[in-house]
């Protein structure tokens, strides 16, 4: 006789186990860009610190659908009045009562920041990148200065010919405050055309200057 026979109950072994799981792994990537880096001209290139700030906002709803926060579990008539081991009733529900289910629903919700600081260890490298910044822009605005300075001696002694030769913009005309400022005078070692009034005197004859006029008219004849 086998175990499966005994009192014709089914006694055969039939183990079953169930294993169920999620797992949701949620992660923040930060994305280290380059040295900024600032361009002076002539190929001069400064590379500085960085800071990369990125906020981040991320989140997660787990959720069942139909929700039921409770079953009903029928209850049923066991009741053996005759003690055969057999229920009088078998299948007959007496009631139901509810049974809680344990279903929730999950929400999760995370807000931060994350933050990366980089800078160039060689602050040498720097320091003279630096110098030779400073040194091209200086070059920069000397010729930038020079430019000007040329153009300023070209208007002045193009503006002078001109109001030489009787030439020059009229008062109302748009052009007229290129020569405005320029301001014709004479070259060293000479005089402008000019002219002179001279009063005449009046001579009064005295006894001082009587015998002089006369010695003169004497000599002179």
């Amino acid at each position: 006789m086998f175990a499966s026979d005994v009192g014709g109950v089914s006694a055969t072994a039939n183990p079953v186990a169930n294993s169920s799981g999620s797992v949701t792994n949620q992660a923040i990537q930060v994305l280290q860009g380059p040295y900024i880096t600032n361009t002076y001209g002539n190929g001069i290139s400064c590379q500085g610190p960085t800071m990369n700030v990125t906020p981040f906002l991320t989140g997660n709803i787990v959720a069942k659908r139909p929700y039921e926060d409770y079953w009903m579990d029928p209850v049923y008539n066991n009741v053996d009045a005759n003690n055969d081991s057999v229920p009088d009733n078998p299948g007959e529900i007496l009631y139901y009562k509810p049974v809680r289910t344990g279903q929730k629903d999950s929400n999760t919700l995370s807000l931060g920041v994350s933050a990366t600081w980089s800078r160039p260890l060689d602050k040498k490298l720097q320091a003279q990148c630096k110098e030779a910044a400073k040194a091209n822009i200086d070059y920069m605005n000397q010729q930038t200065a020079n430019k000007r300075l040329d153009f300023e001696i070209a208007r002045l002694k193009n503006c002078g010919e001109l109001m030489k030769a009787g030439i020059m913009f009229h008062k109302k005309s748009p052009y007229f405050a290129v020569c405005a400022d320029v301001v014709l005078v004479n070259p060293p070692n000479t005089l402008p055309d000019h002219a002179h009034s001279i009063a005449p005197v009046k001579y009064v004859p005295t006894k001082e200057n009587a015998s002089v006029l006369e010695e003169i008219s004497i000599g002179n004849f």
